[in-house]
């Protein structure tokens, strides 16, 4: 039975919007050997492709199902509101959920917040992704709250958008299998943490005991002779007086 091979490559699943282009780079100048192959996933699909084993990780947001995964989370996403560039909010500097009080908010089938409901009015119908959802926001039949990352990959000329406070807010974790954190695990978690080429990577050995160095023997000294009394003048017998 053969081991697996050492080039083949390490399948690394993303998420829309997240950007995984710097730690690939990262991984190419210190993994050479084994190429990195990186596959766009919905974010619905992240999870199961690990258990899949179709891919080893995912960059994946931590509103999906992780039962069997690991998970670091890496960083924070900010929430923005997509609006119209016409559109009275354009004006702000960042909006509340009260601001959207008036206005009809789309919530997709896929949307990557955890909540059960965004602010505003609903719509008649949930769009089935980010995407139409944004195609509805341009066509001026409501508004998008979404991450960041996601406003910009769907960016258009004729939207904007602004940071909404007081609102949930998306995180991007690595994530893979429970029981299967490999030598390339451990060197991906070490570029996406940010530990430099010197920093330990891969899994650690198990540490051998500590010992105590050898200390060189002291000479030994001799006690030392204690000093001895000077004798006690001898005595005469007392001479008798005449």
């Amino acid at each position: 039975m053969t081991g697996p091979d050492p080039a083949a490559p390490f399948r690394l699943a993303y998420a829309p919007g997240v950007i995984p282009s710097k730690w690939s780079r990262l991984w190419a100048e210190r993994s050479p050997r084994v190429p990195l192959e990186l596959v766009q996933v919905s974010p619905a699909e992240a999870a199961d492709q690990i258990r899949e084993r179709s891919v080893q990780a995912a960059l994946l947001r931590l509103t999906a199902d992780r039962a069997g995964l690991h998970a670091i989370p890496l960083y924070t996403e900010v929430t923005v509101v997509v609006i119209p560039k016409d559109h009275l909010l354009a004006a702000a500097d960042e909006v509340t959920p009260g601001d959207l009080a008036d206005e009809v908010v789309l919530h997709p089938l896929d949307d990557t917040l955890d909540w059960a409901q965004p602010p505003g009015r609903p719509a008649l119908q949930r769009p089935d992704t980010t995407g139409d959802a944004i195609e509805l926001v341009a066509a001026g039949i409501g508004l998008l709250v979404v991450p960041q990352s996601l406003a910009r990959l769907h960016h258009r000329k004729d939207l904007t958008y602004r940071t909404i406070t007081d609102v949930p807010q998306s995180q991007v974790a690595l994530s893979w299998l429970e029981d299967e954190t490999t030598d390339a695990i451990e060197q991906l978690i070490g570029i996406v943490r940010g530990r430099t080429v010197n920093s330990t990577r891969g899994r650690q050995a198990e540490p051998e005991p500590v010992r105590e160095p050898a200390r060189a023997a002291k000479p030994q000294r001799r006690p030392a002779t204690p000093a001895k009394k000077p004798a006690a003048p001898k005595r005469g017998k007392p001479r008798r007086r005449s």
